[in-house]
């Protein structure tokens, strides 16, 4: 296909993840204030989006408690600086087996399954622009961890975010995502006018090889949007092909820790360096009420508590 760089782009920024990095850098934020400064941190670096997890203030272990979404989404919103709020709805399908050889019962560490109201209660309150939909069940990473996202629960979920008037980010780690996705949008429980994730080399799903990028981005159609990141020493790398595949950019200390060689990385820093390609390339960074415009998405205030 022919080389459609994209010309006006904007930076989503993954603050913290609900990987177990926690320990791995003193700059992964733990607490909702470290959180919410880290995101306003970020924007003022050159972010239009944050997308933010929580985790437990005092182990940054994983977390989905509502009053902690609740609290970051207050102080974000409460910045003296403008920034488009994705929160995950990721969590709370997360299955961990047992053994090969006894794998039920599950193993309860690590095990965190819940239904589609209960995953989504903290969107319905916190009104964030976007959250994210992951389009899919994997294996993941860990030999006996997956992240299940059955077509029902995609279907219930999904409809809530569209009812909510909160735009979903479908995050897709592997071409059957697409699909499935875009089967979503045939059945109207998404709006035709979707925002896509393309995440790469995530185990195990699509590698990040440049020729399984290609087509991923052939999987979207043309009426989308869509960013992407890798994971690791390729995501500035990503940054890049993102652009020059026509796509937006994703960084941040969810999806890497590392500034350069040994040195470990803030979330604003790693802004700066993404912003530095984009307009290095030739491209215009969209700013927070850019986006929205782009994307039809409302700013709205959490319901009262």
């Amino acid at each position: 296909m022919p080389l459609a760089m994209n010309r006006e782009v904007f930076i989503t920024c993954a603050v913290t993840g609900s990987g177990g990095t926690q320990d791995r850098s003193p700059h992964v934020p733990r607490s909702p204030k470290q959180i919410a400064d880290s995101a306003i941190g970020a924007a003022k670096a050159g972010a239009a989006i944050v997308h933010c997890h929580v985790r437990d203030p005092e182990t940054g272990k994983p977390r989905r408690d509502v009053h902690l979404y609740r609290e970051v989404t207050e102080r974000i919103r409460e910045a003296n600086v403008d920034v488009v709020l994705n929160l995950t709805a990721g969590m709370g399908g997360d299955m961990v087996f047992g053994s090969p050889e006894a794998p039920l019962p599950l193993n309860e560490k690590g095990t965190d399954m819940g239904g589609a109201t209960n995953r989504m209660e903290h969107v319905r309150q916190c009104l964030p622009e976007i959250c994210t939909l992951d389009c899919g069940t994997m294996n993941f990473a860990e030999a006996d961890y997956v992240m299940t996202n059955t077509p029902g629960m995609l279907r219930a979920m999904g409809g809530m975010m569209t009812a909510l008037g909160v735009k979903p980010e479908i995050e897709a780690f592997d071409t059957g995502h697409l699909w499935f996705a875009k089967q979503l949008v045939e059945e109207k429980v998404l709006n035709p006018d979707a925002l896509v994730q393309l995440c790469m080399g995530v185990p195990w799903g699509a590698p990040d090889d440049l020729n399984t990028f290609m087509a991923m981005v052939n999987n979207v159609p043309s009426t989308w949007n869509w960013s992407a990141f890798a994971i690791g020493r390729n995501q500035m790398a990503y940054a890049a092909a993102a652009v020059l595949a026509g796509g937006n950019v994703r960084v941040g200390l969810e999806d890497n820790l590392w500034l350069d060689k040994g040195v470990l990385a803030t979330n604003a820093q790693l802004v700066e360096r993404a912003a530095s390609i984009v307009t290095n390339l030739g491209a215009r960074i969209l700013g927070p009420e850019e986006v929205r415009k782009k994307l039809n998405l409302t700013k709205r205030a959490p319901i009262a508590a």
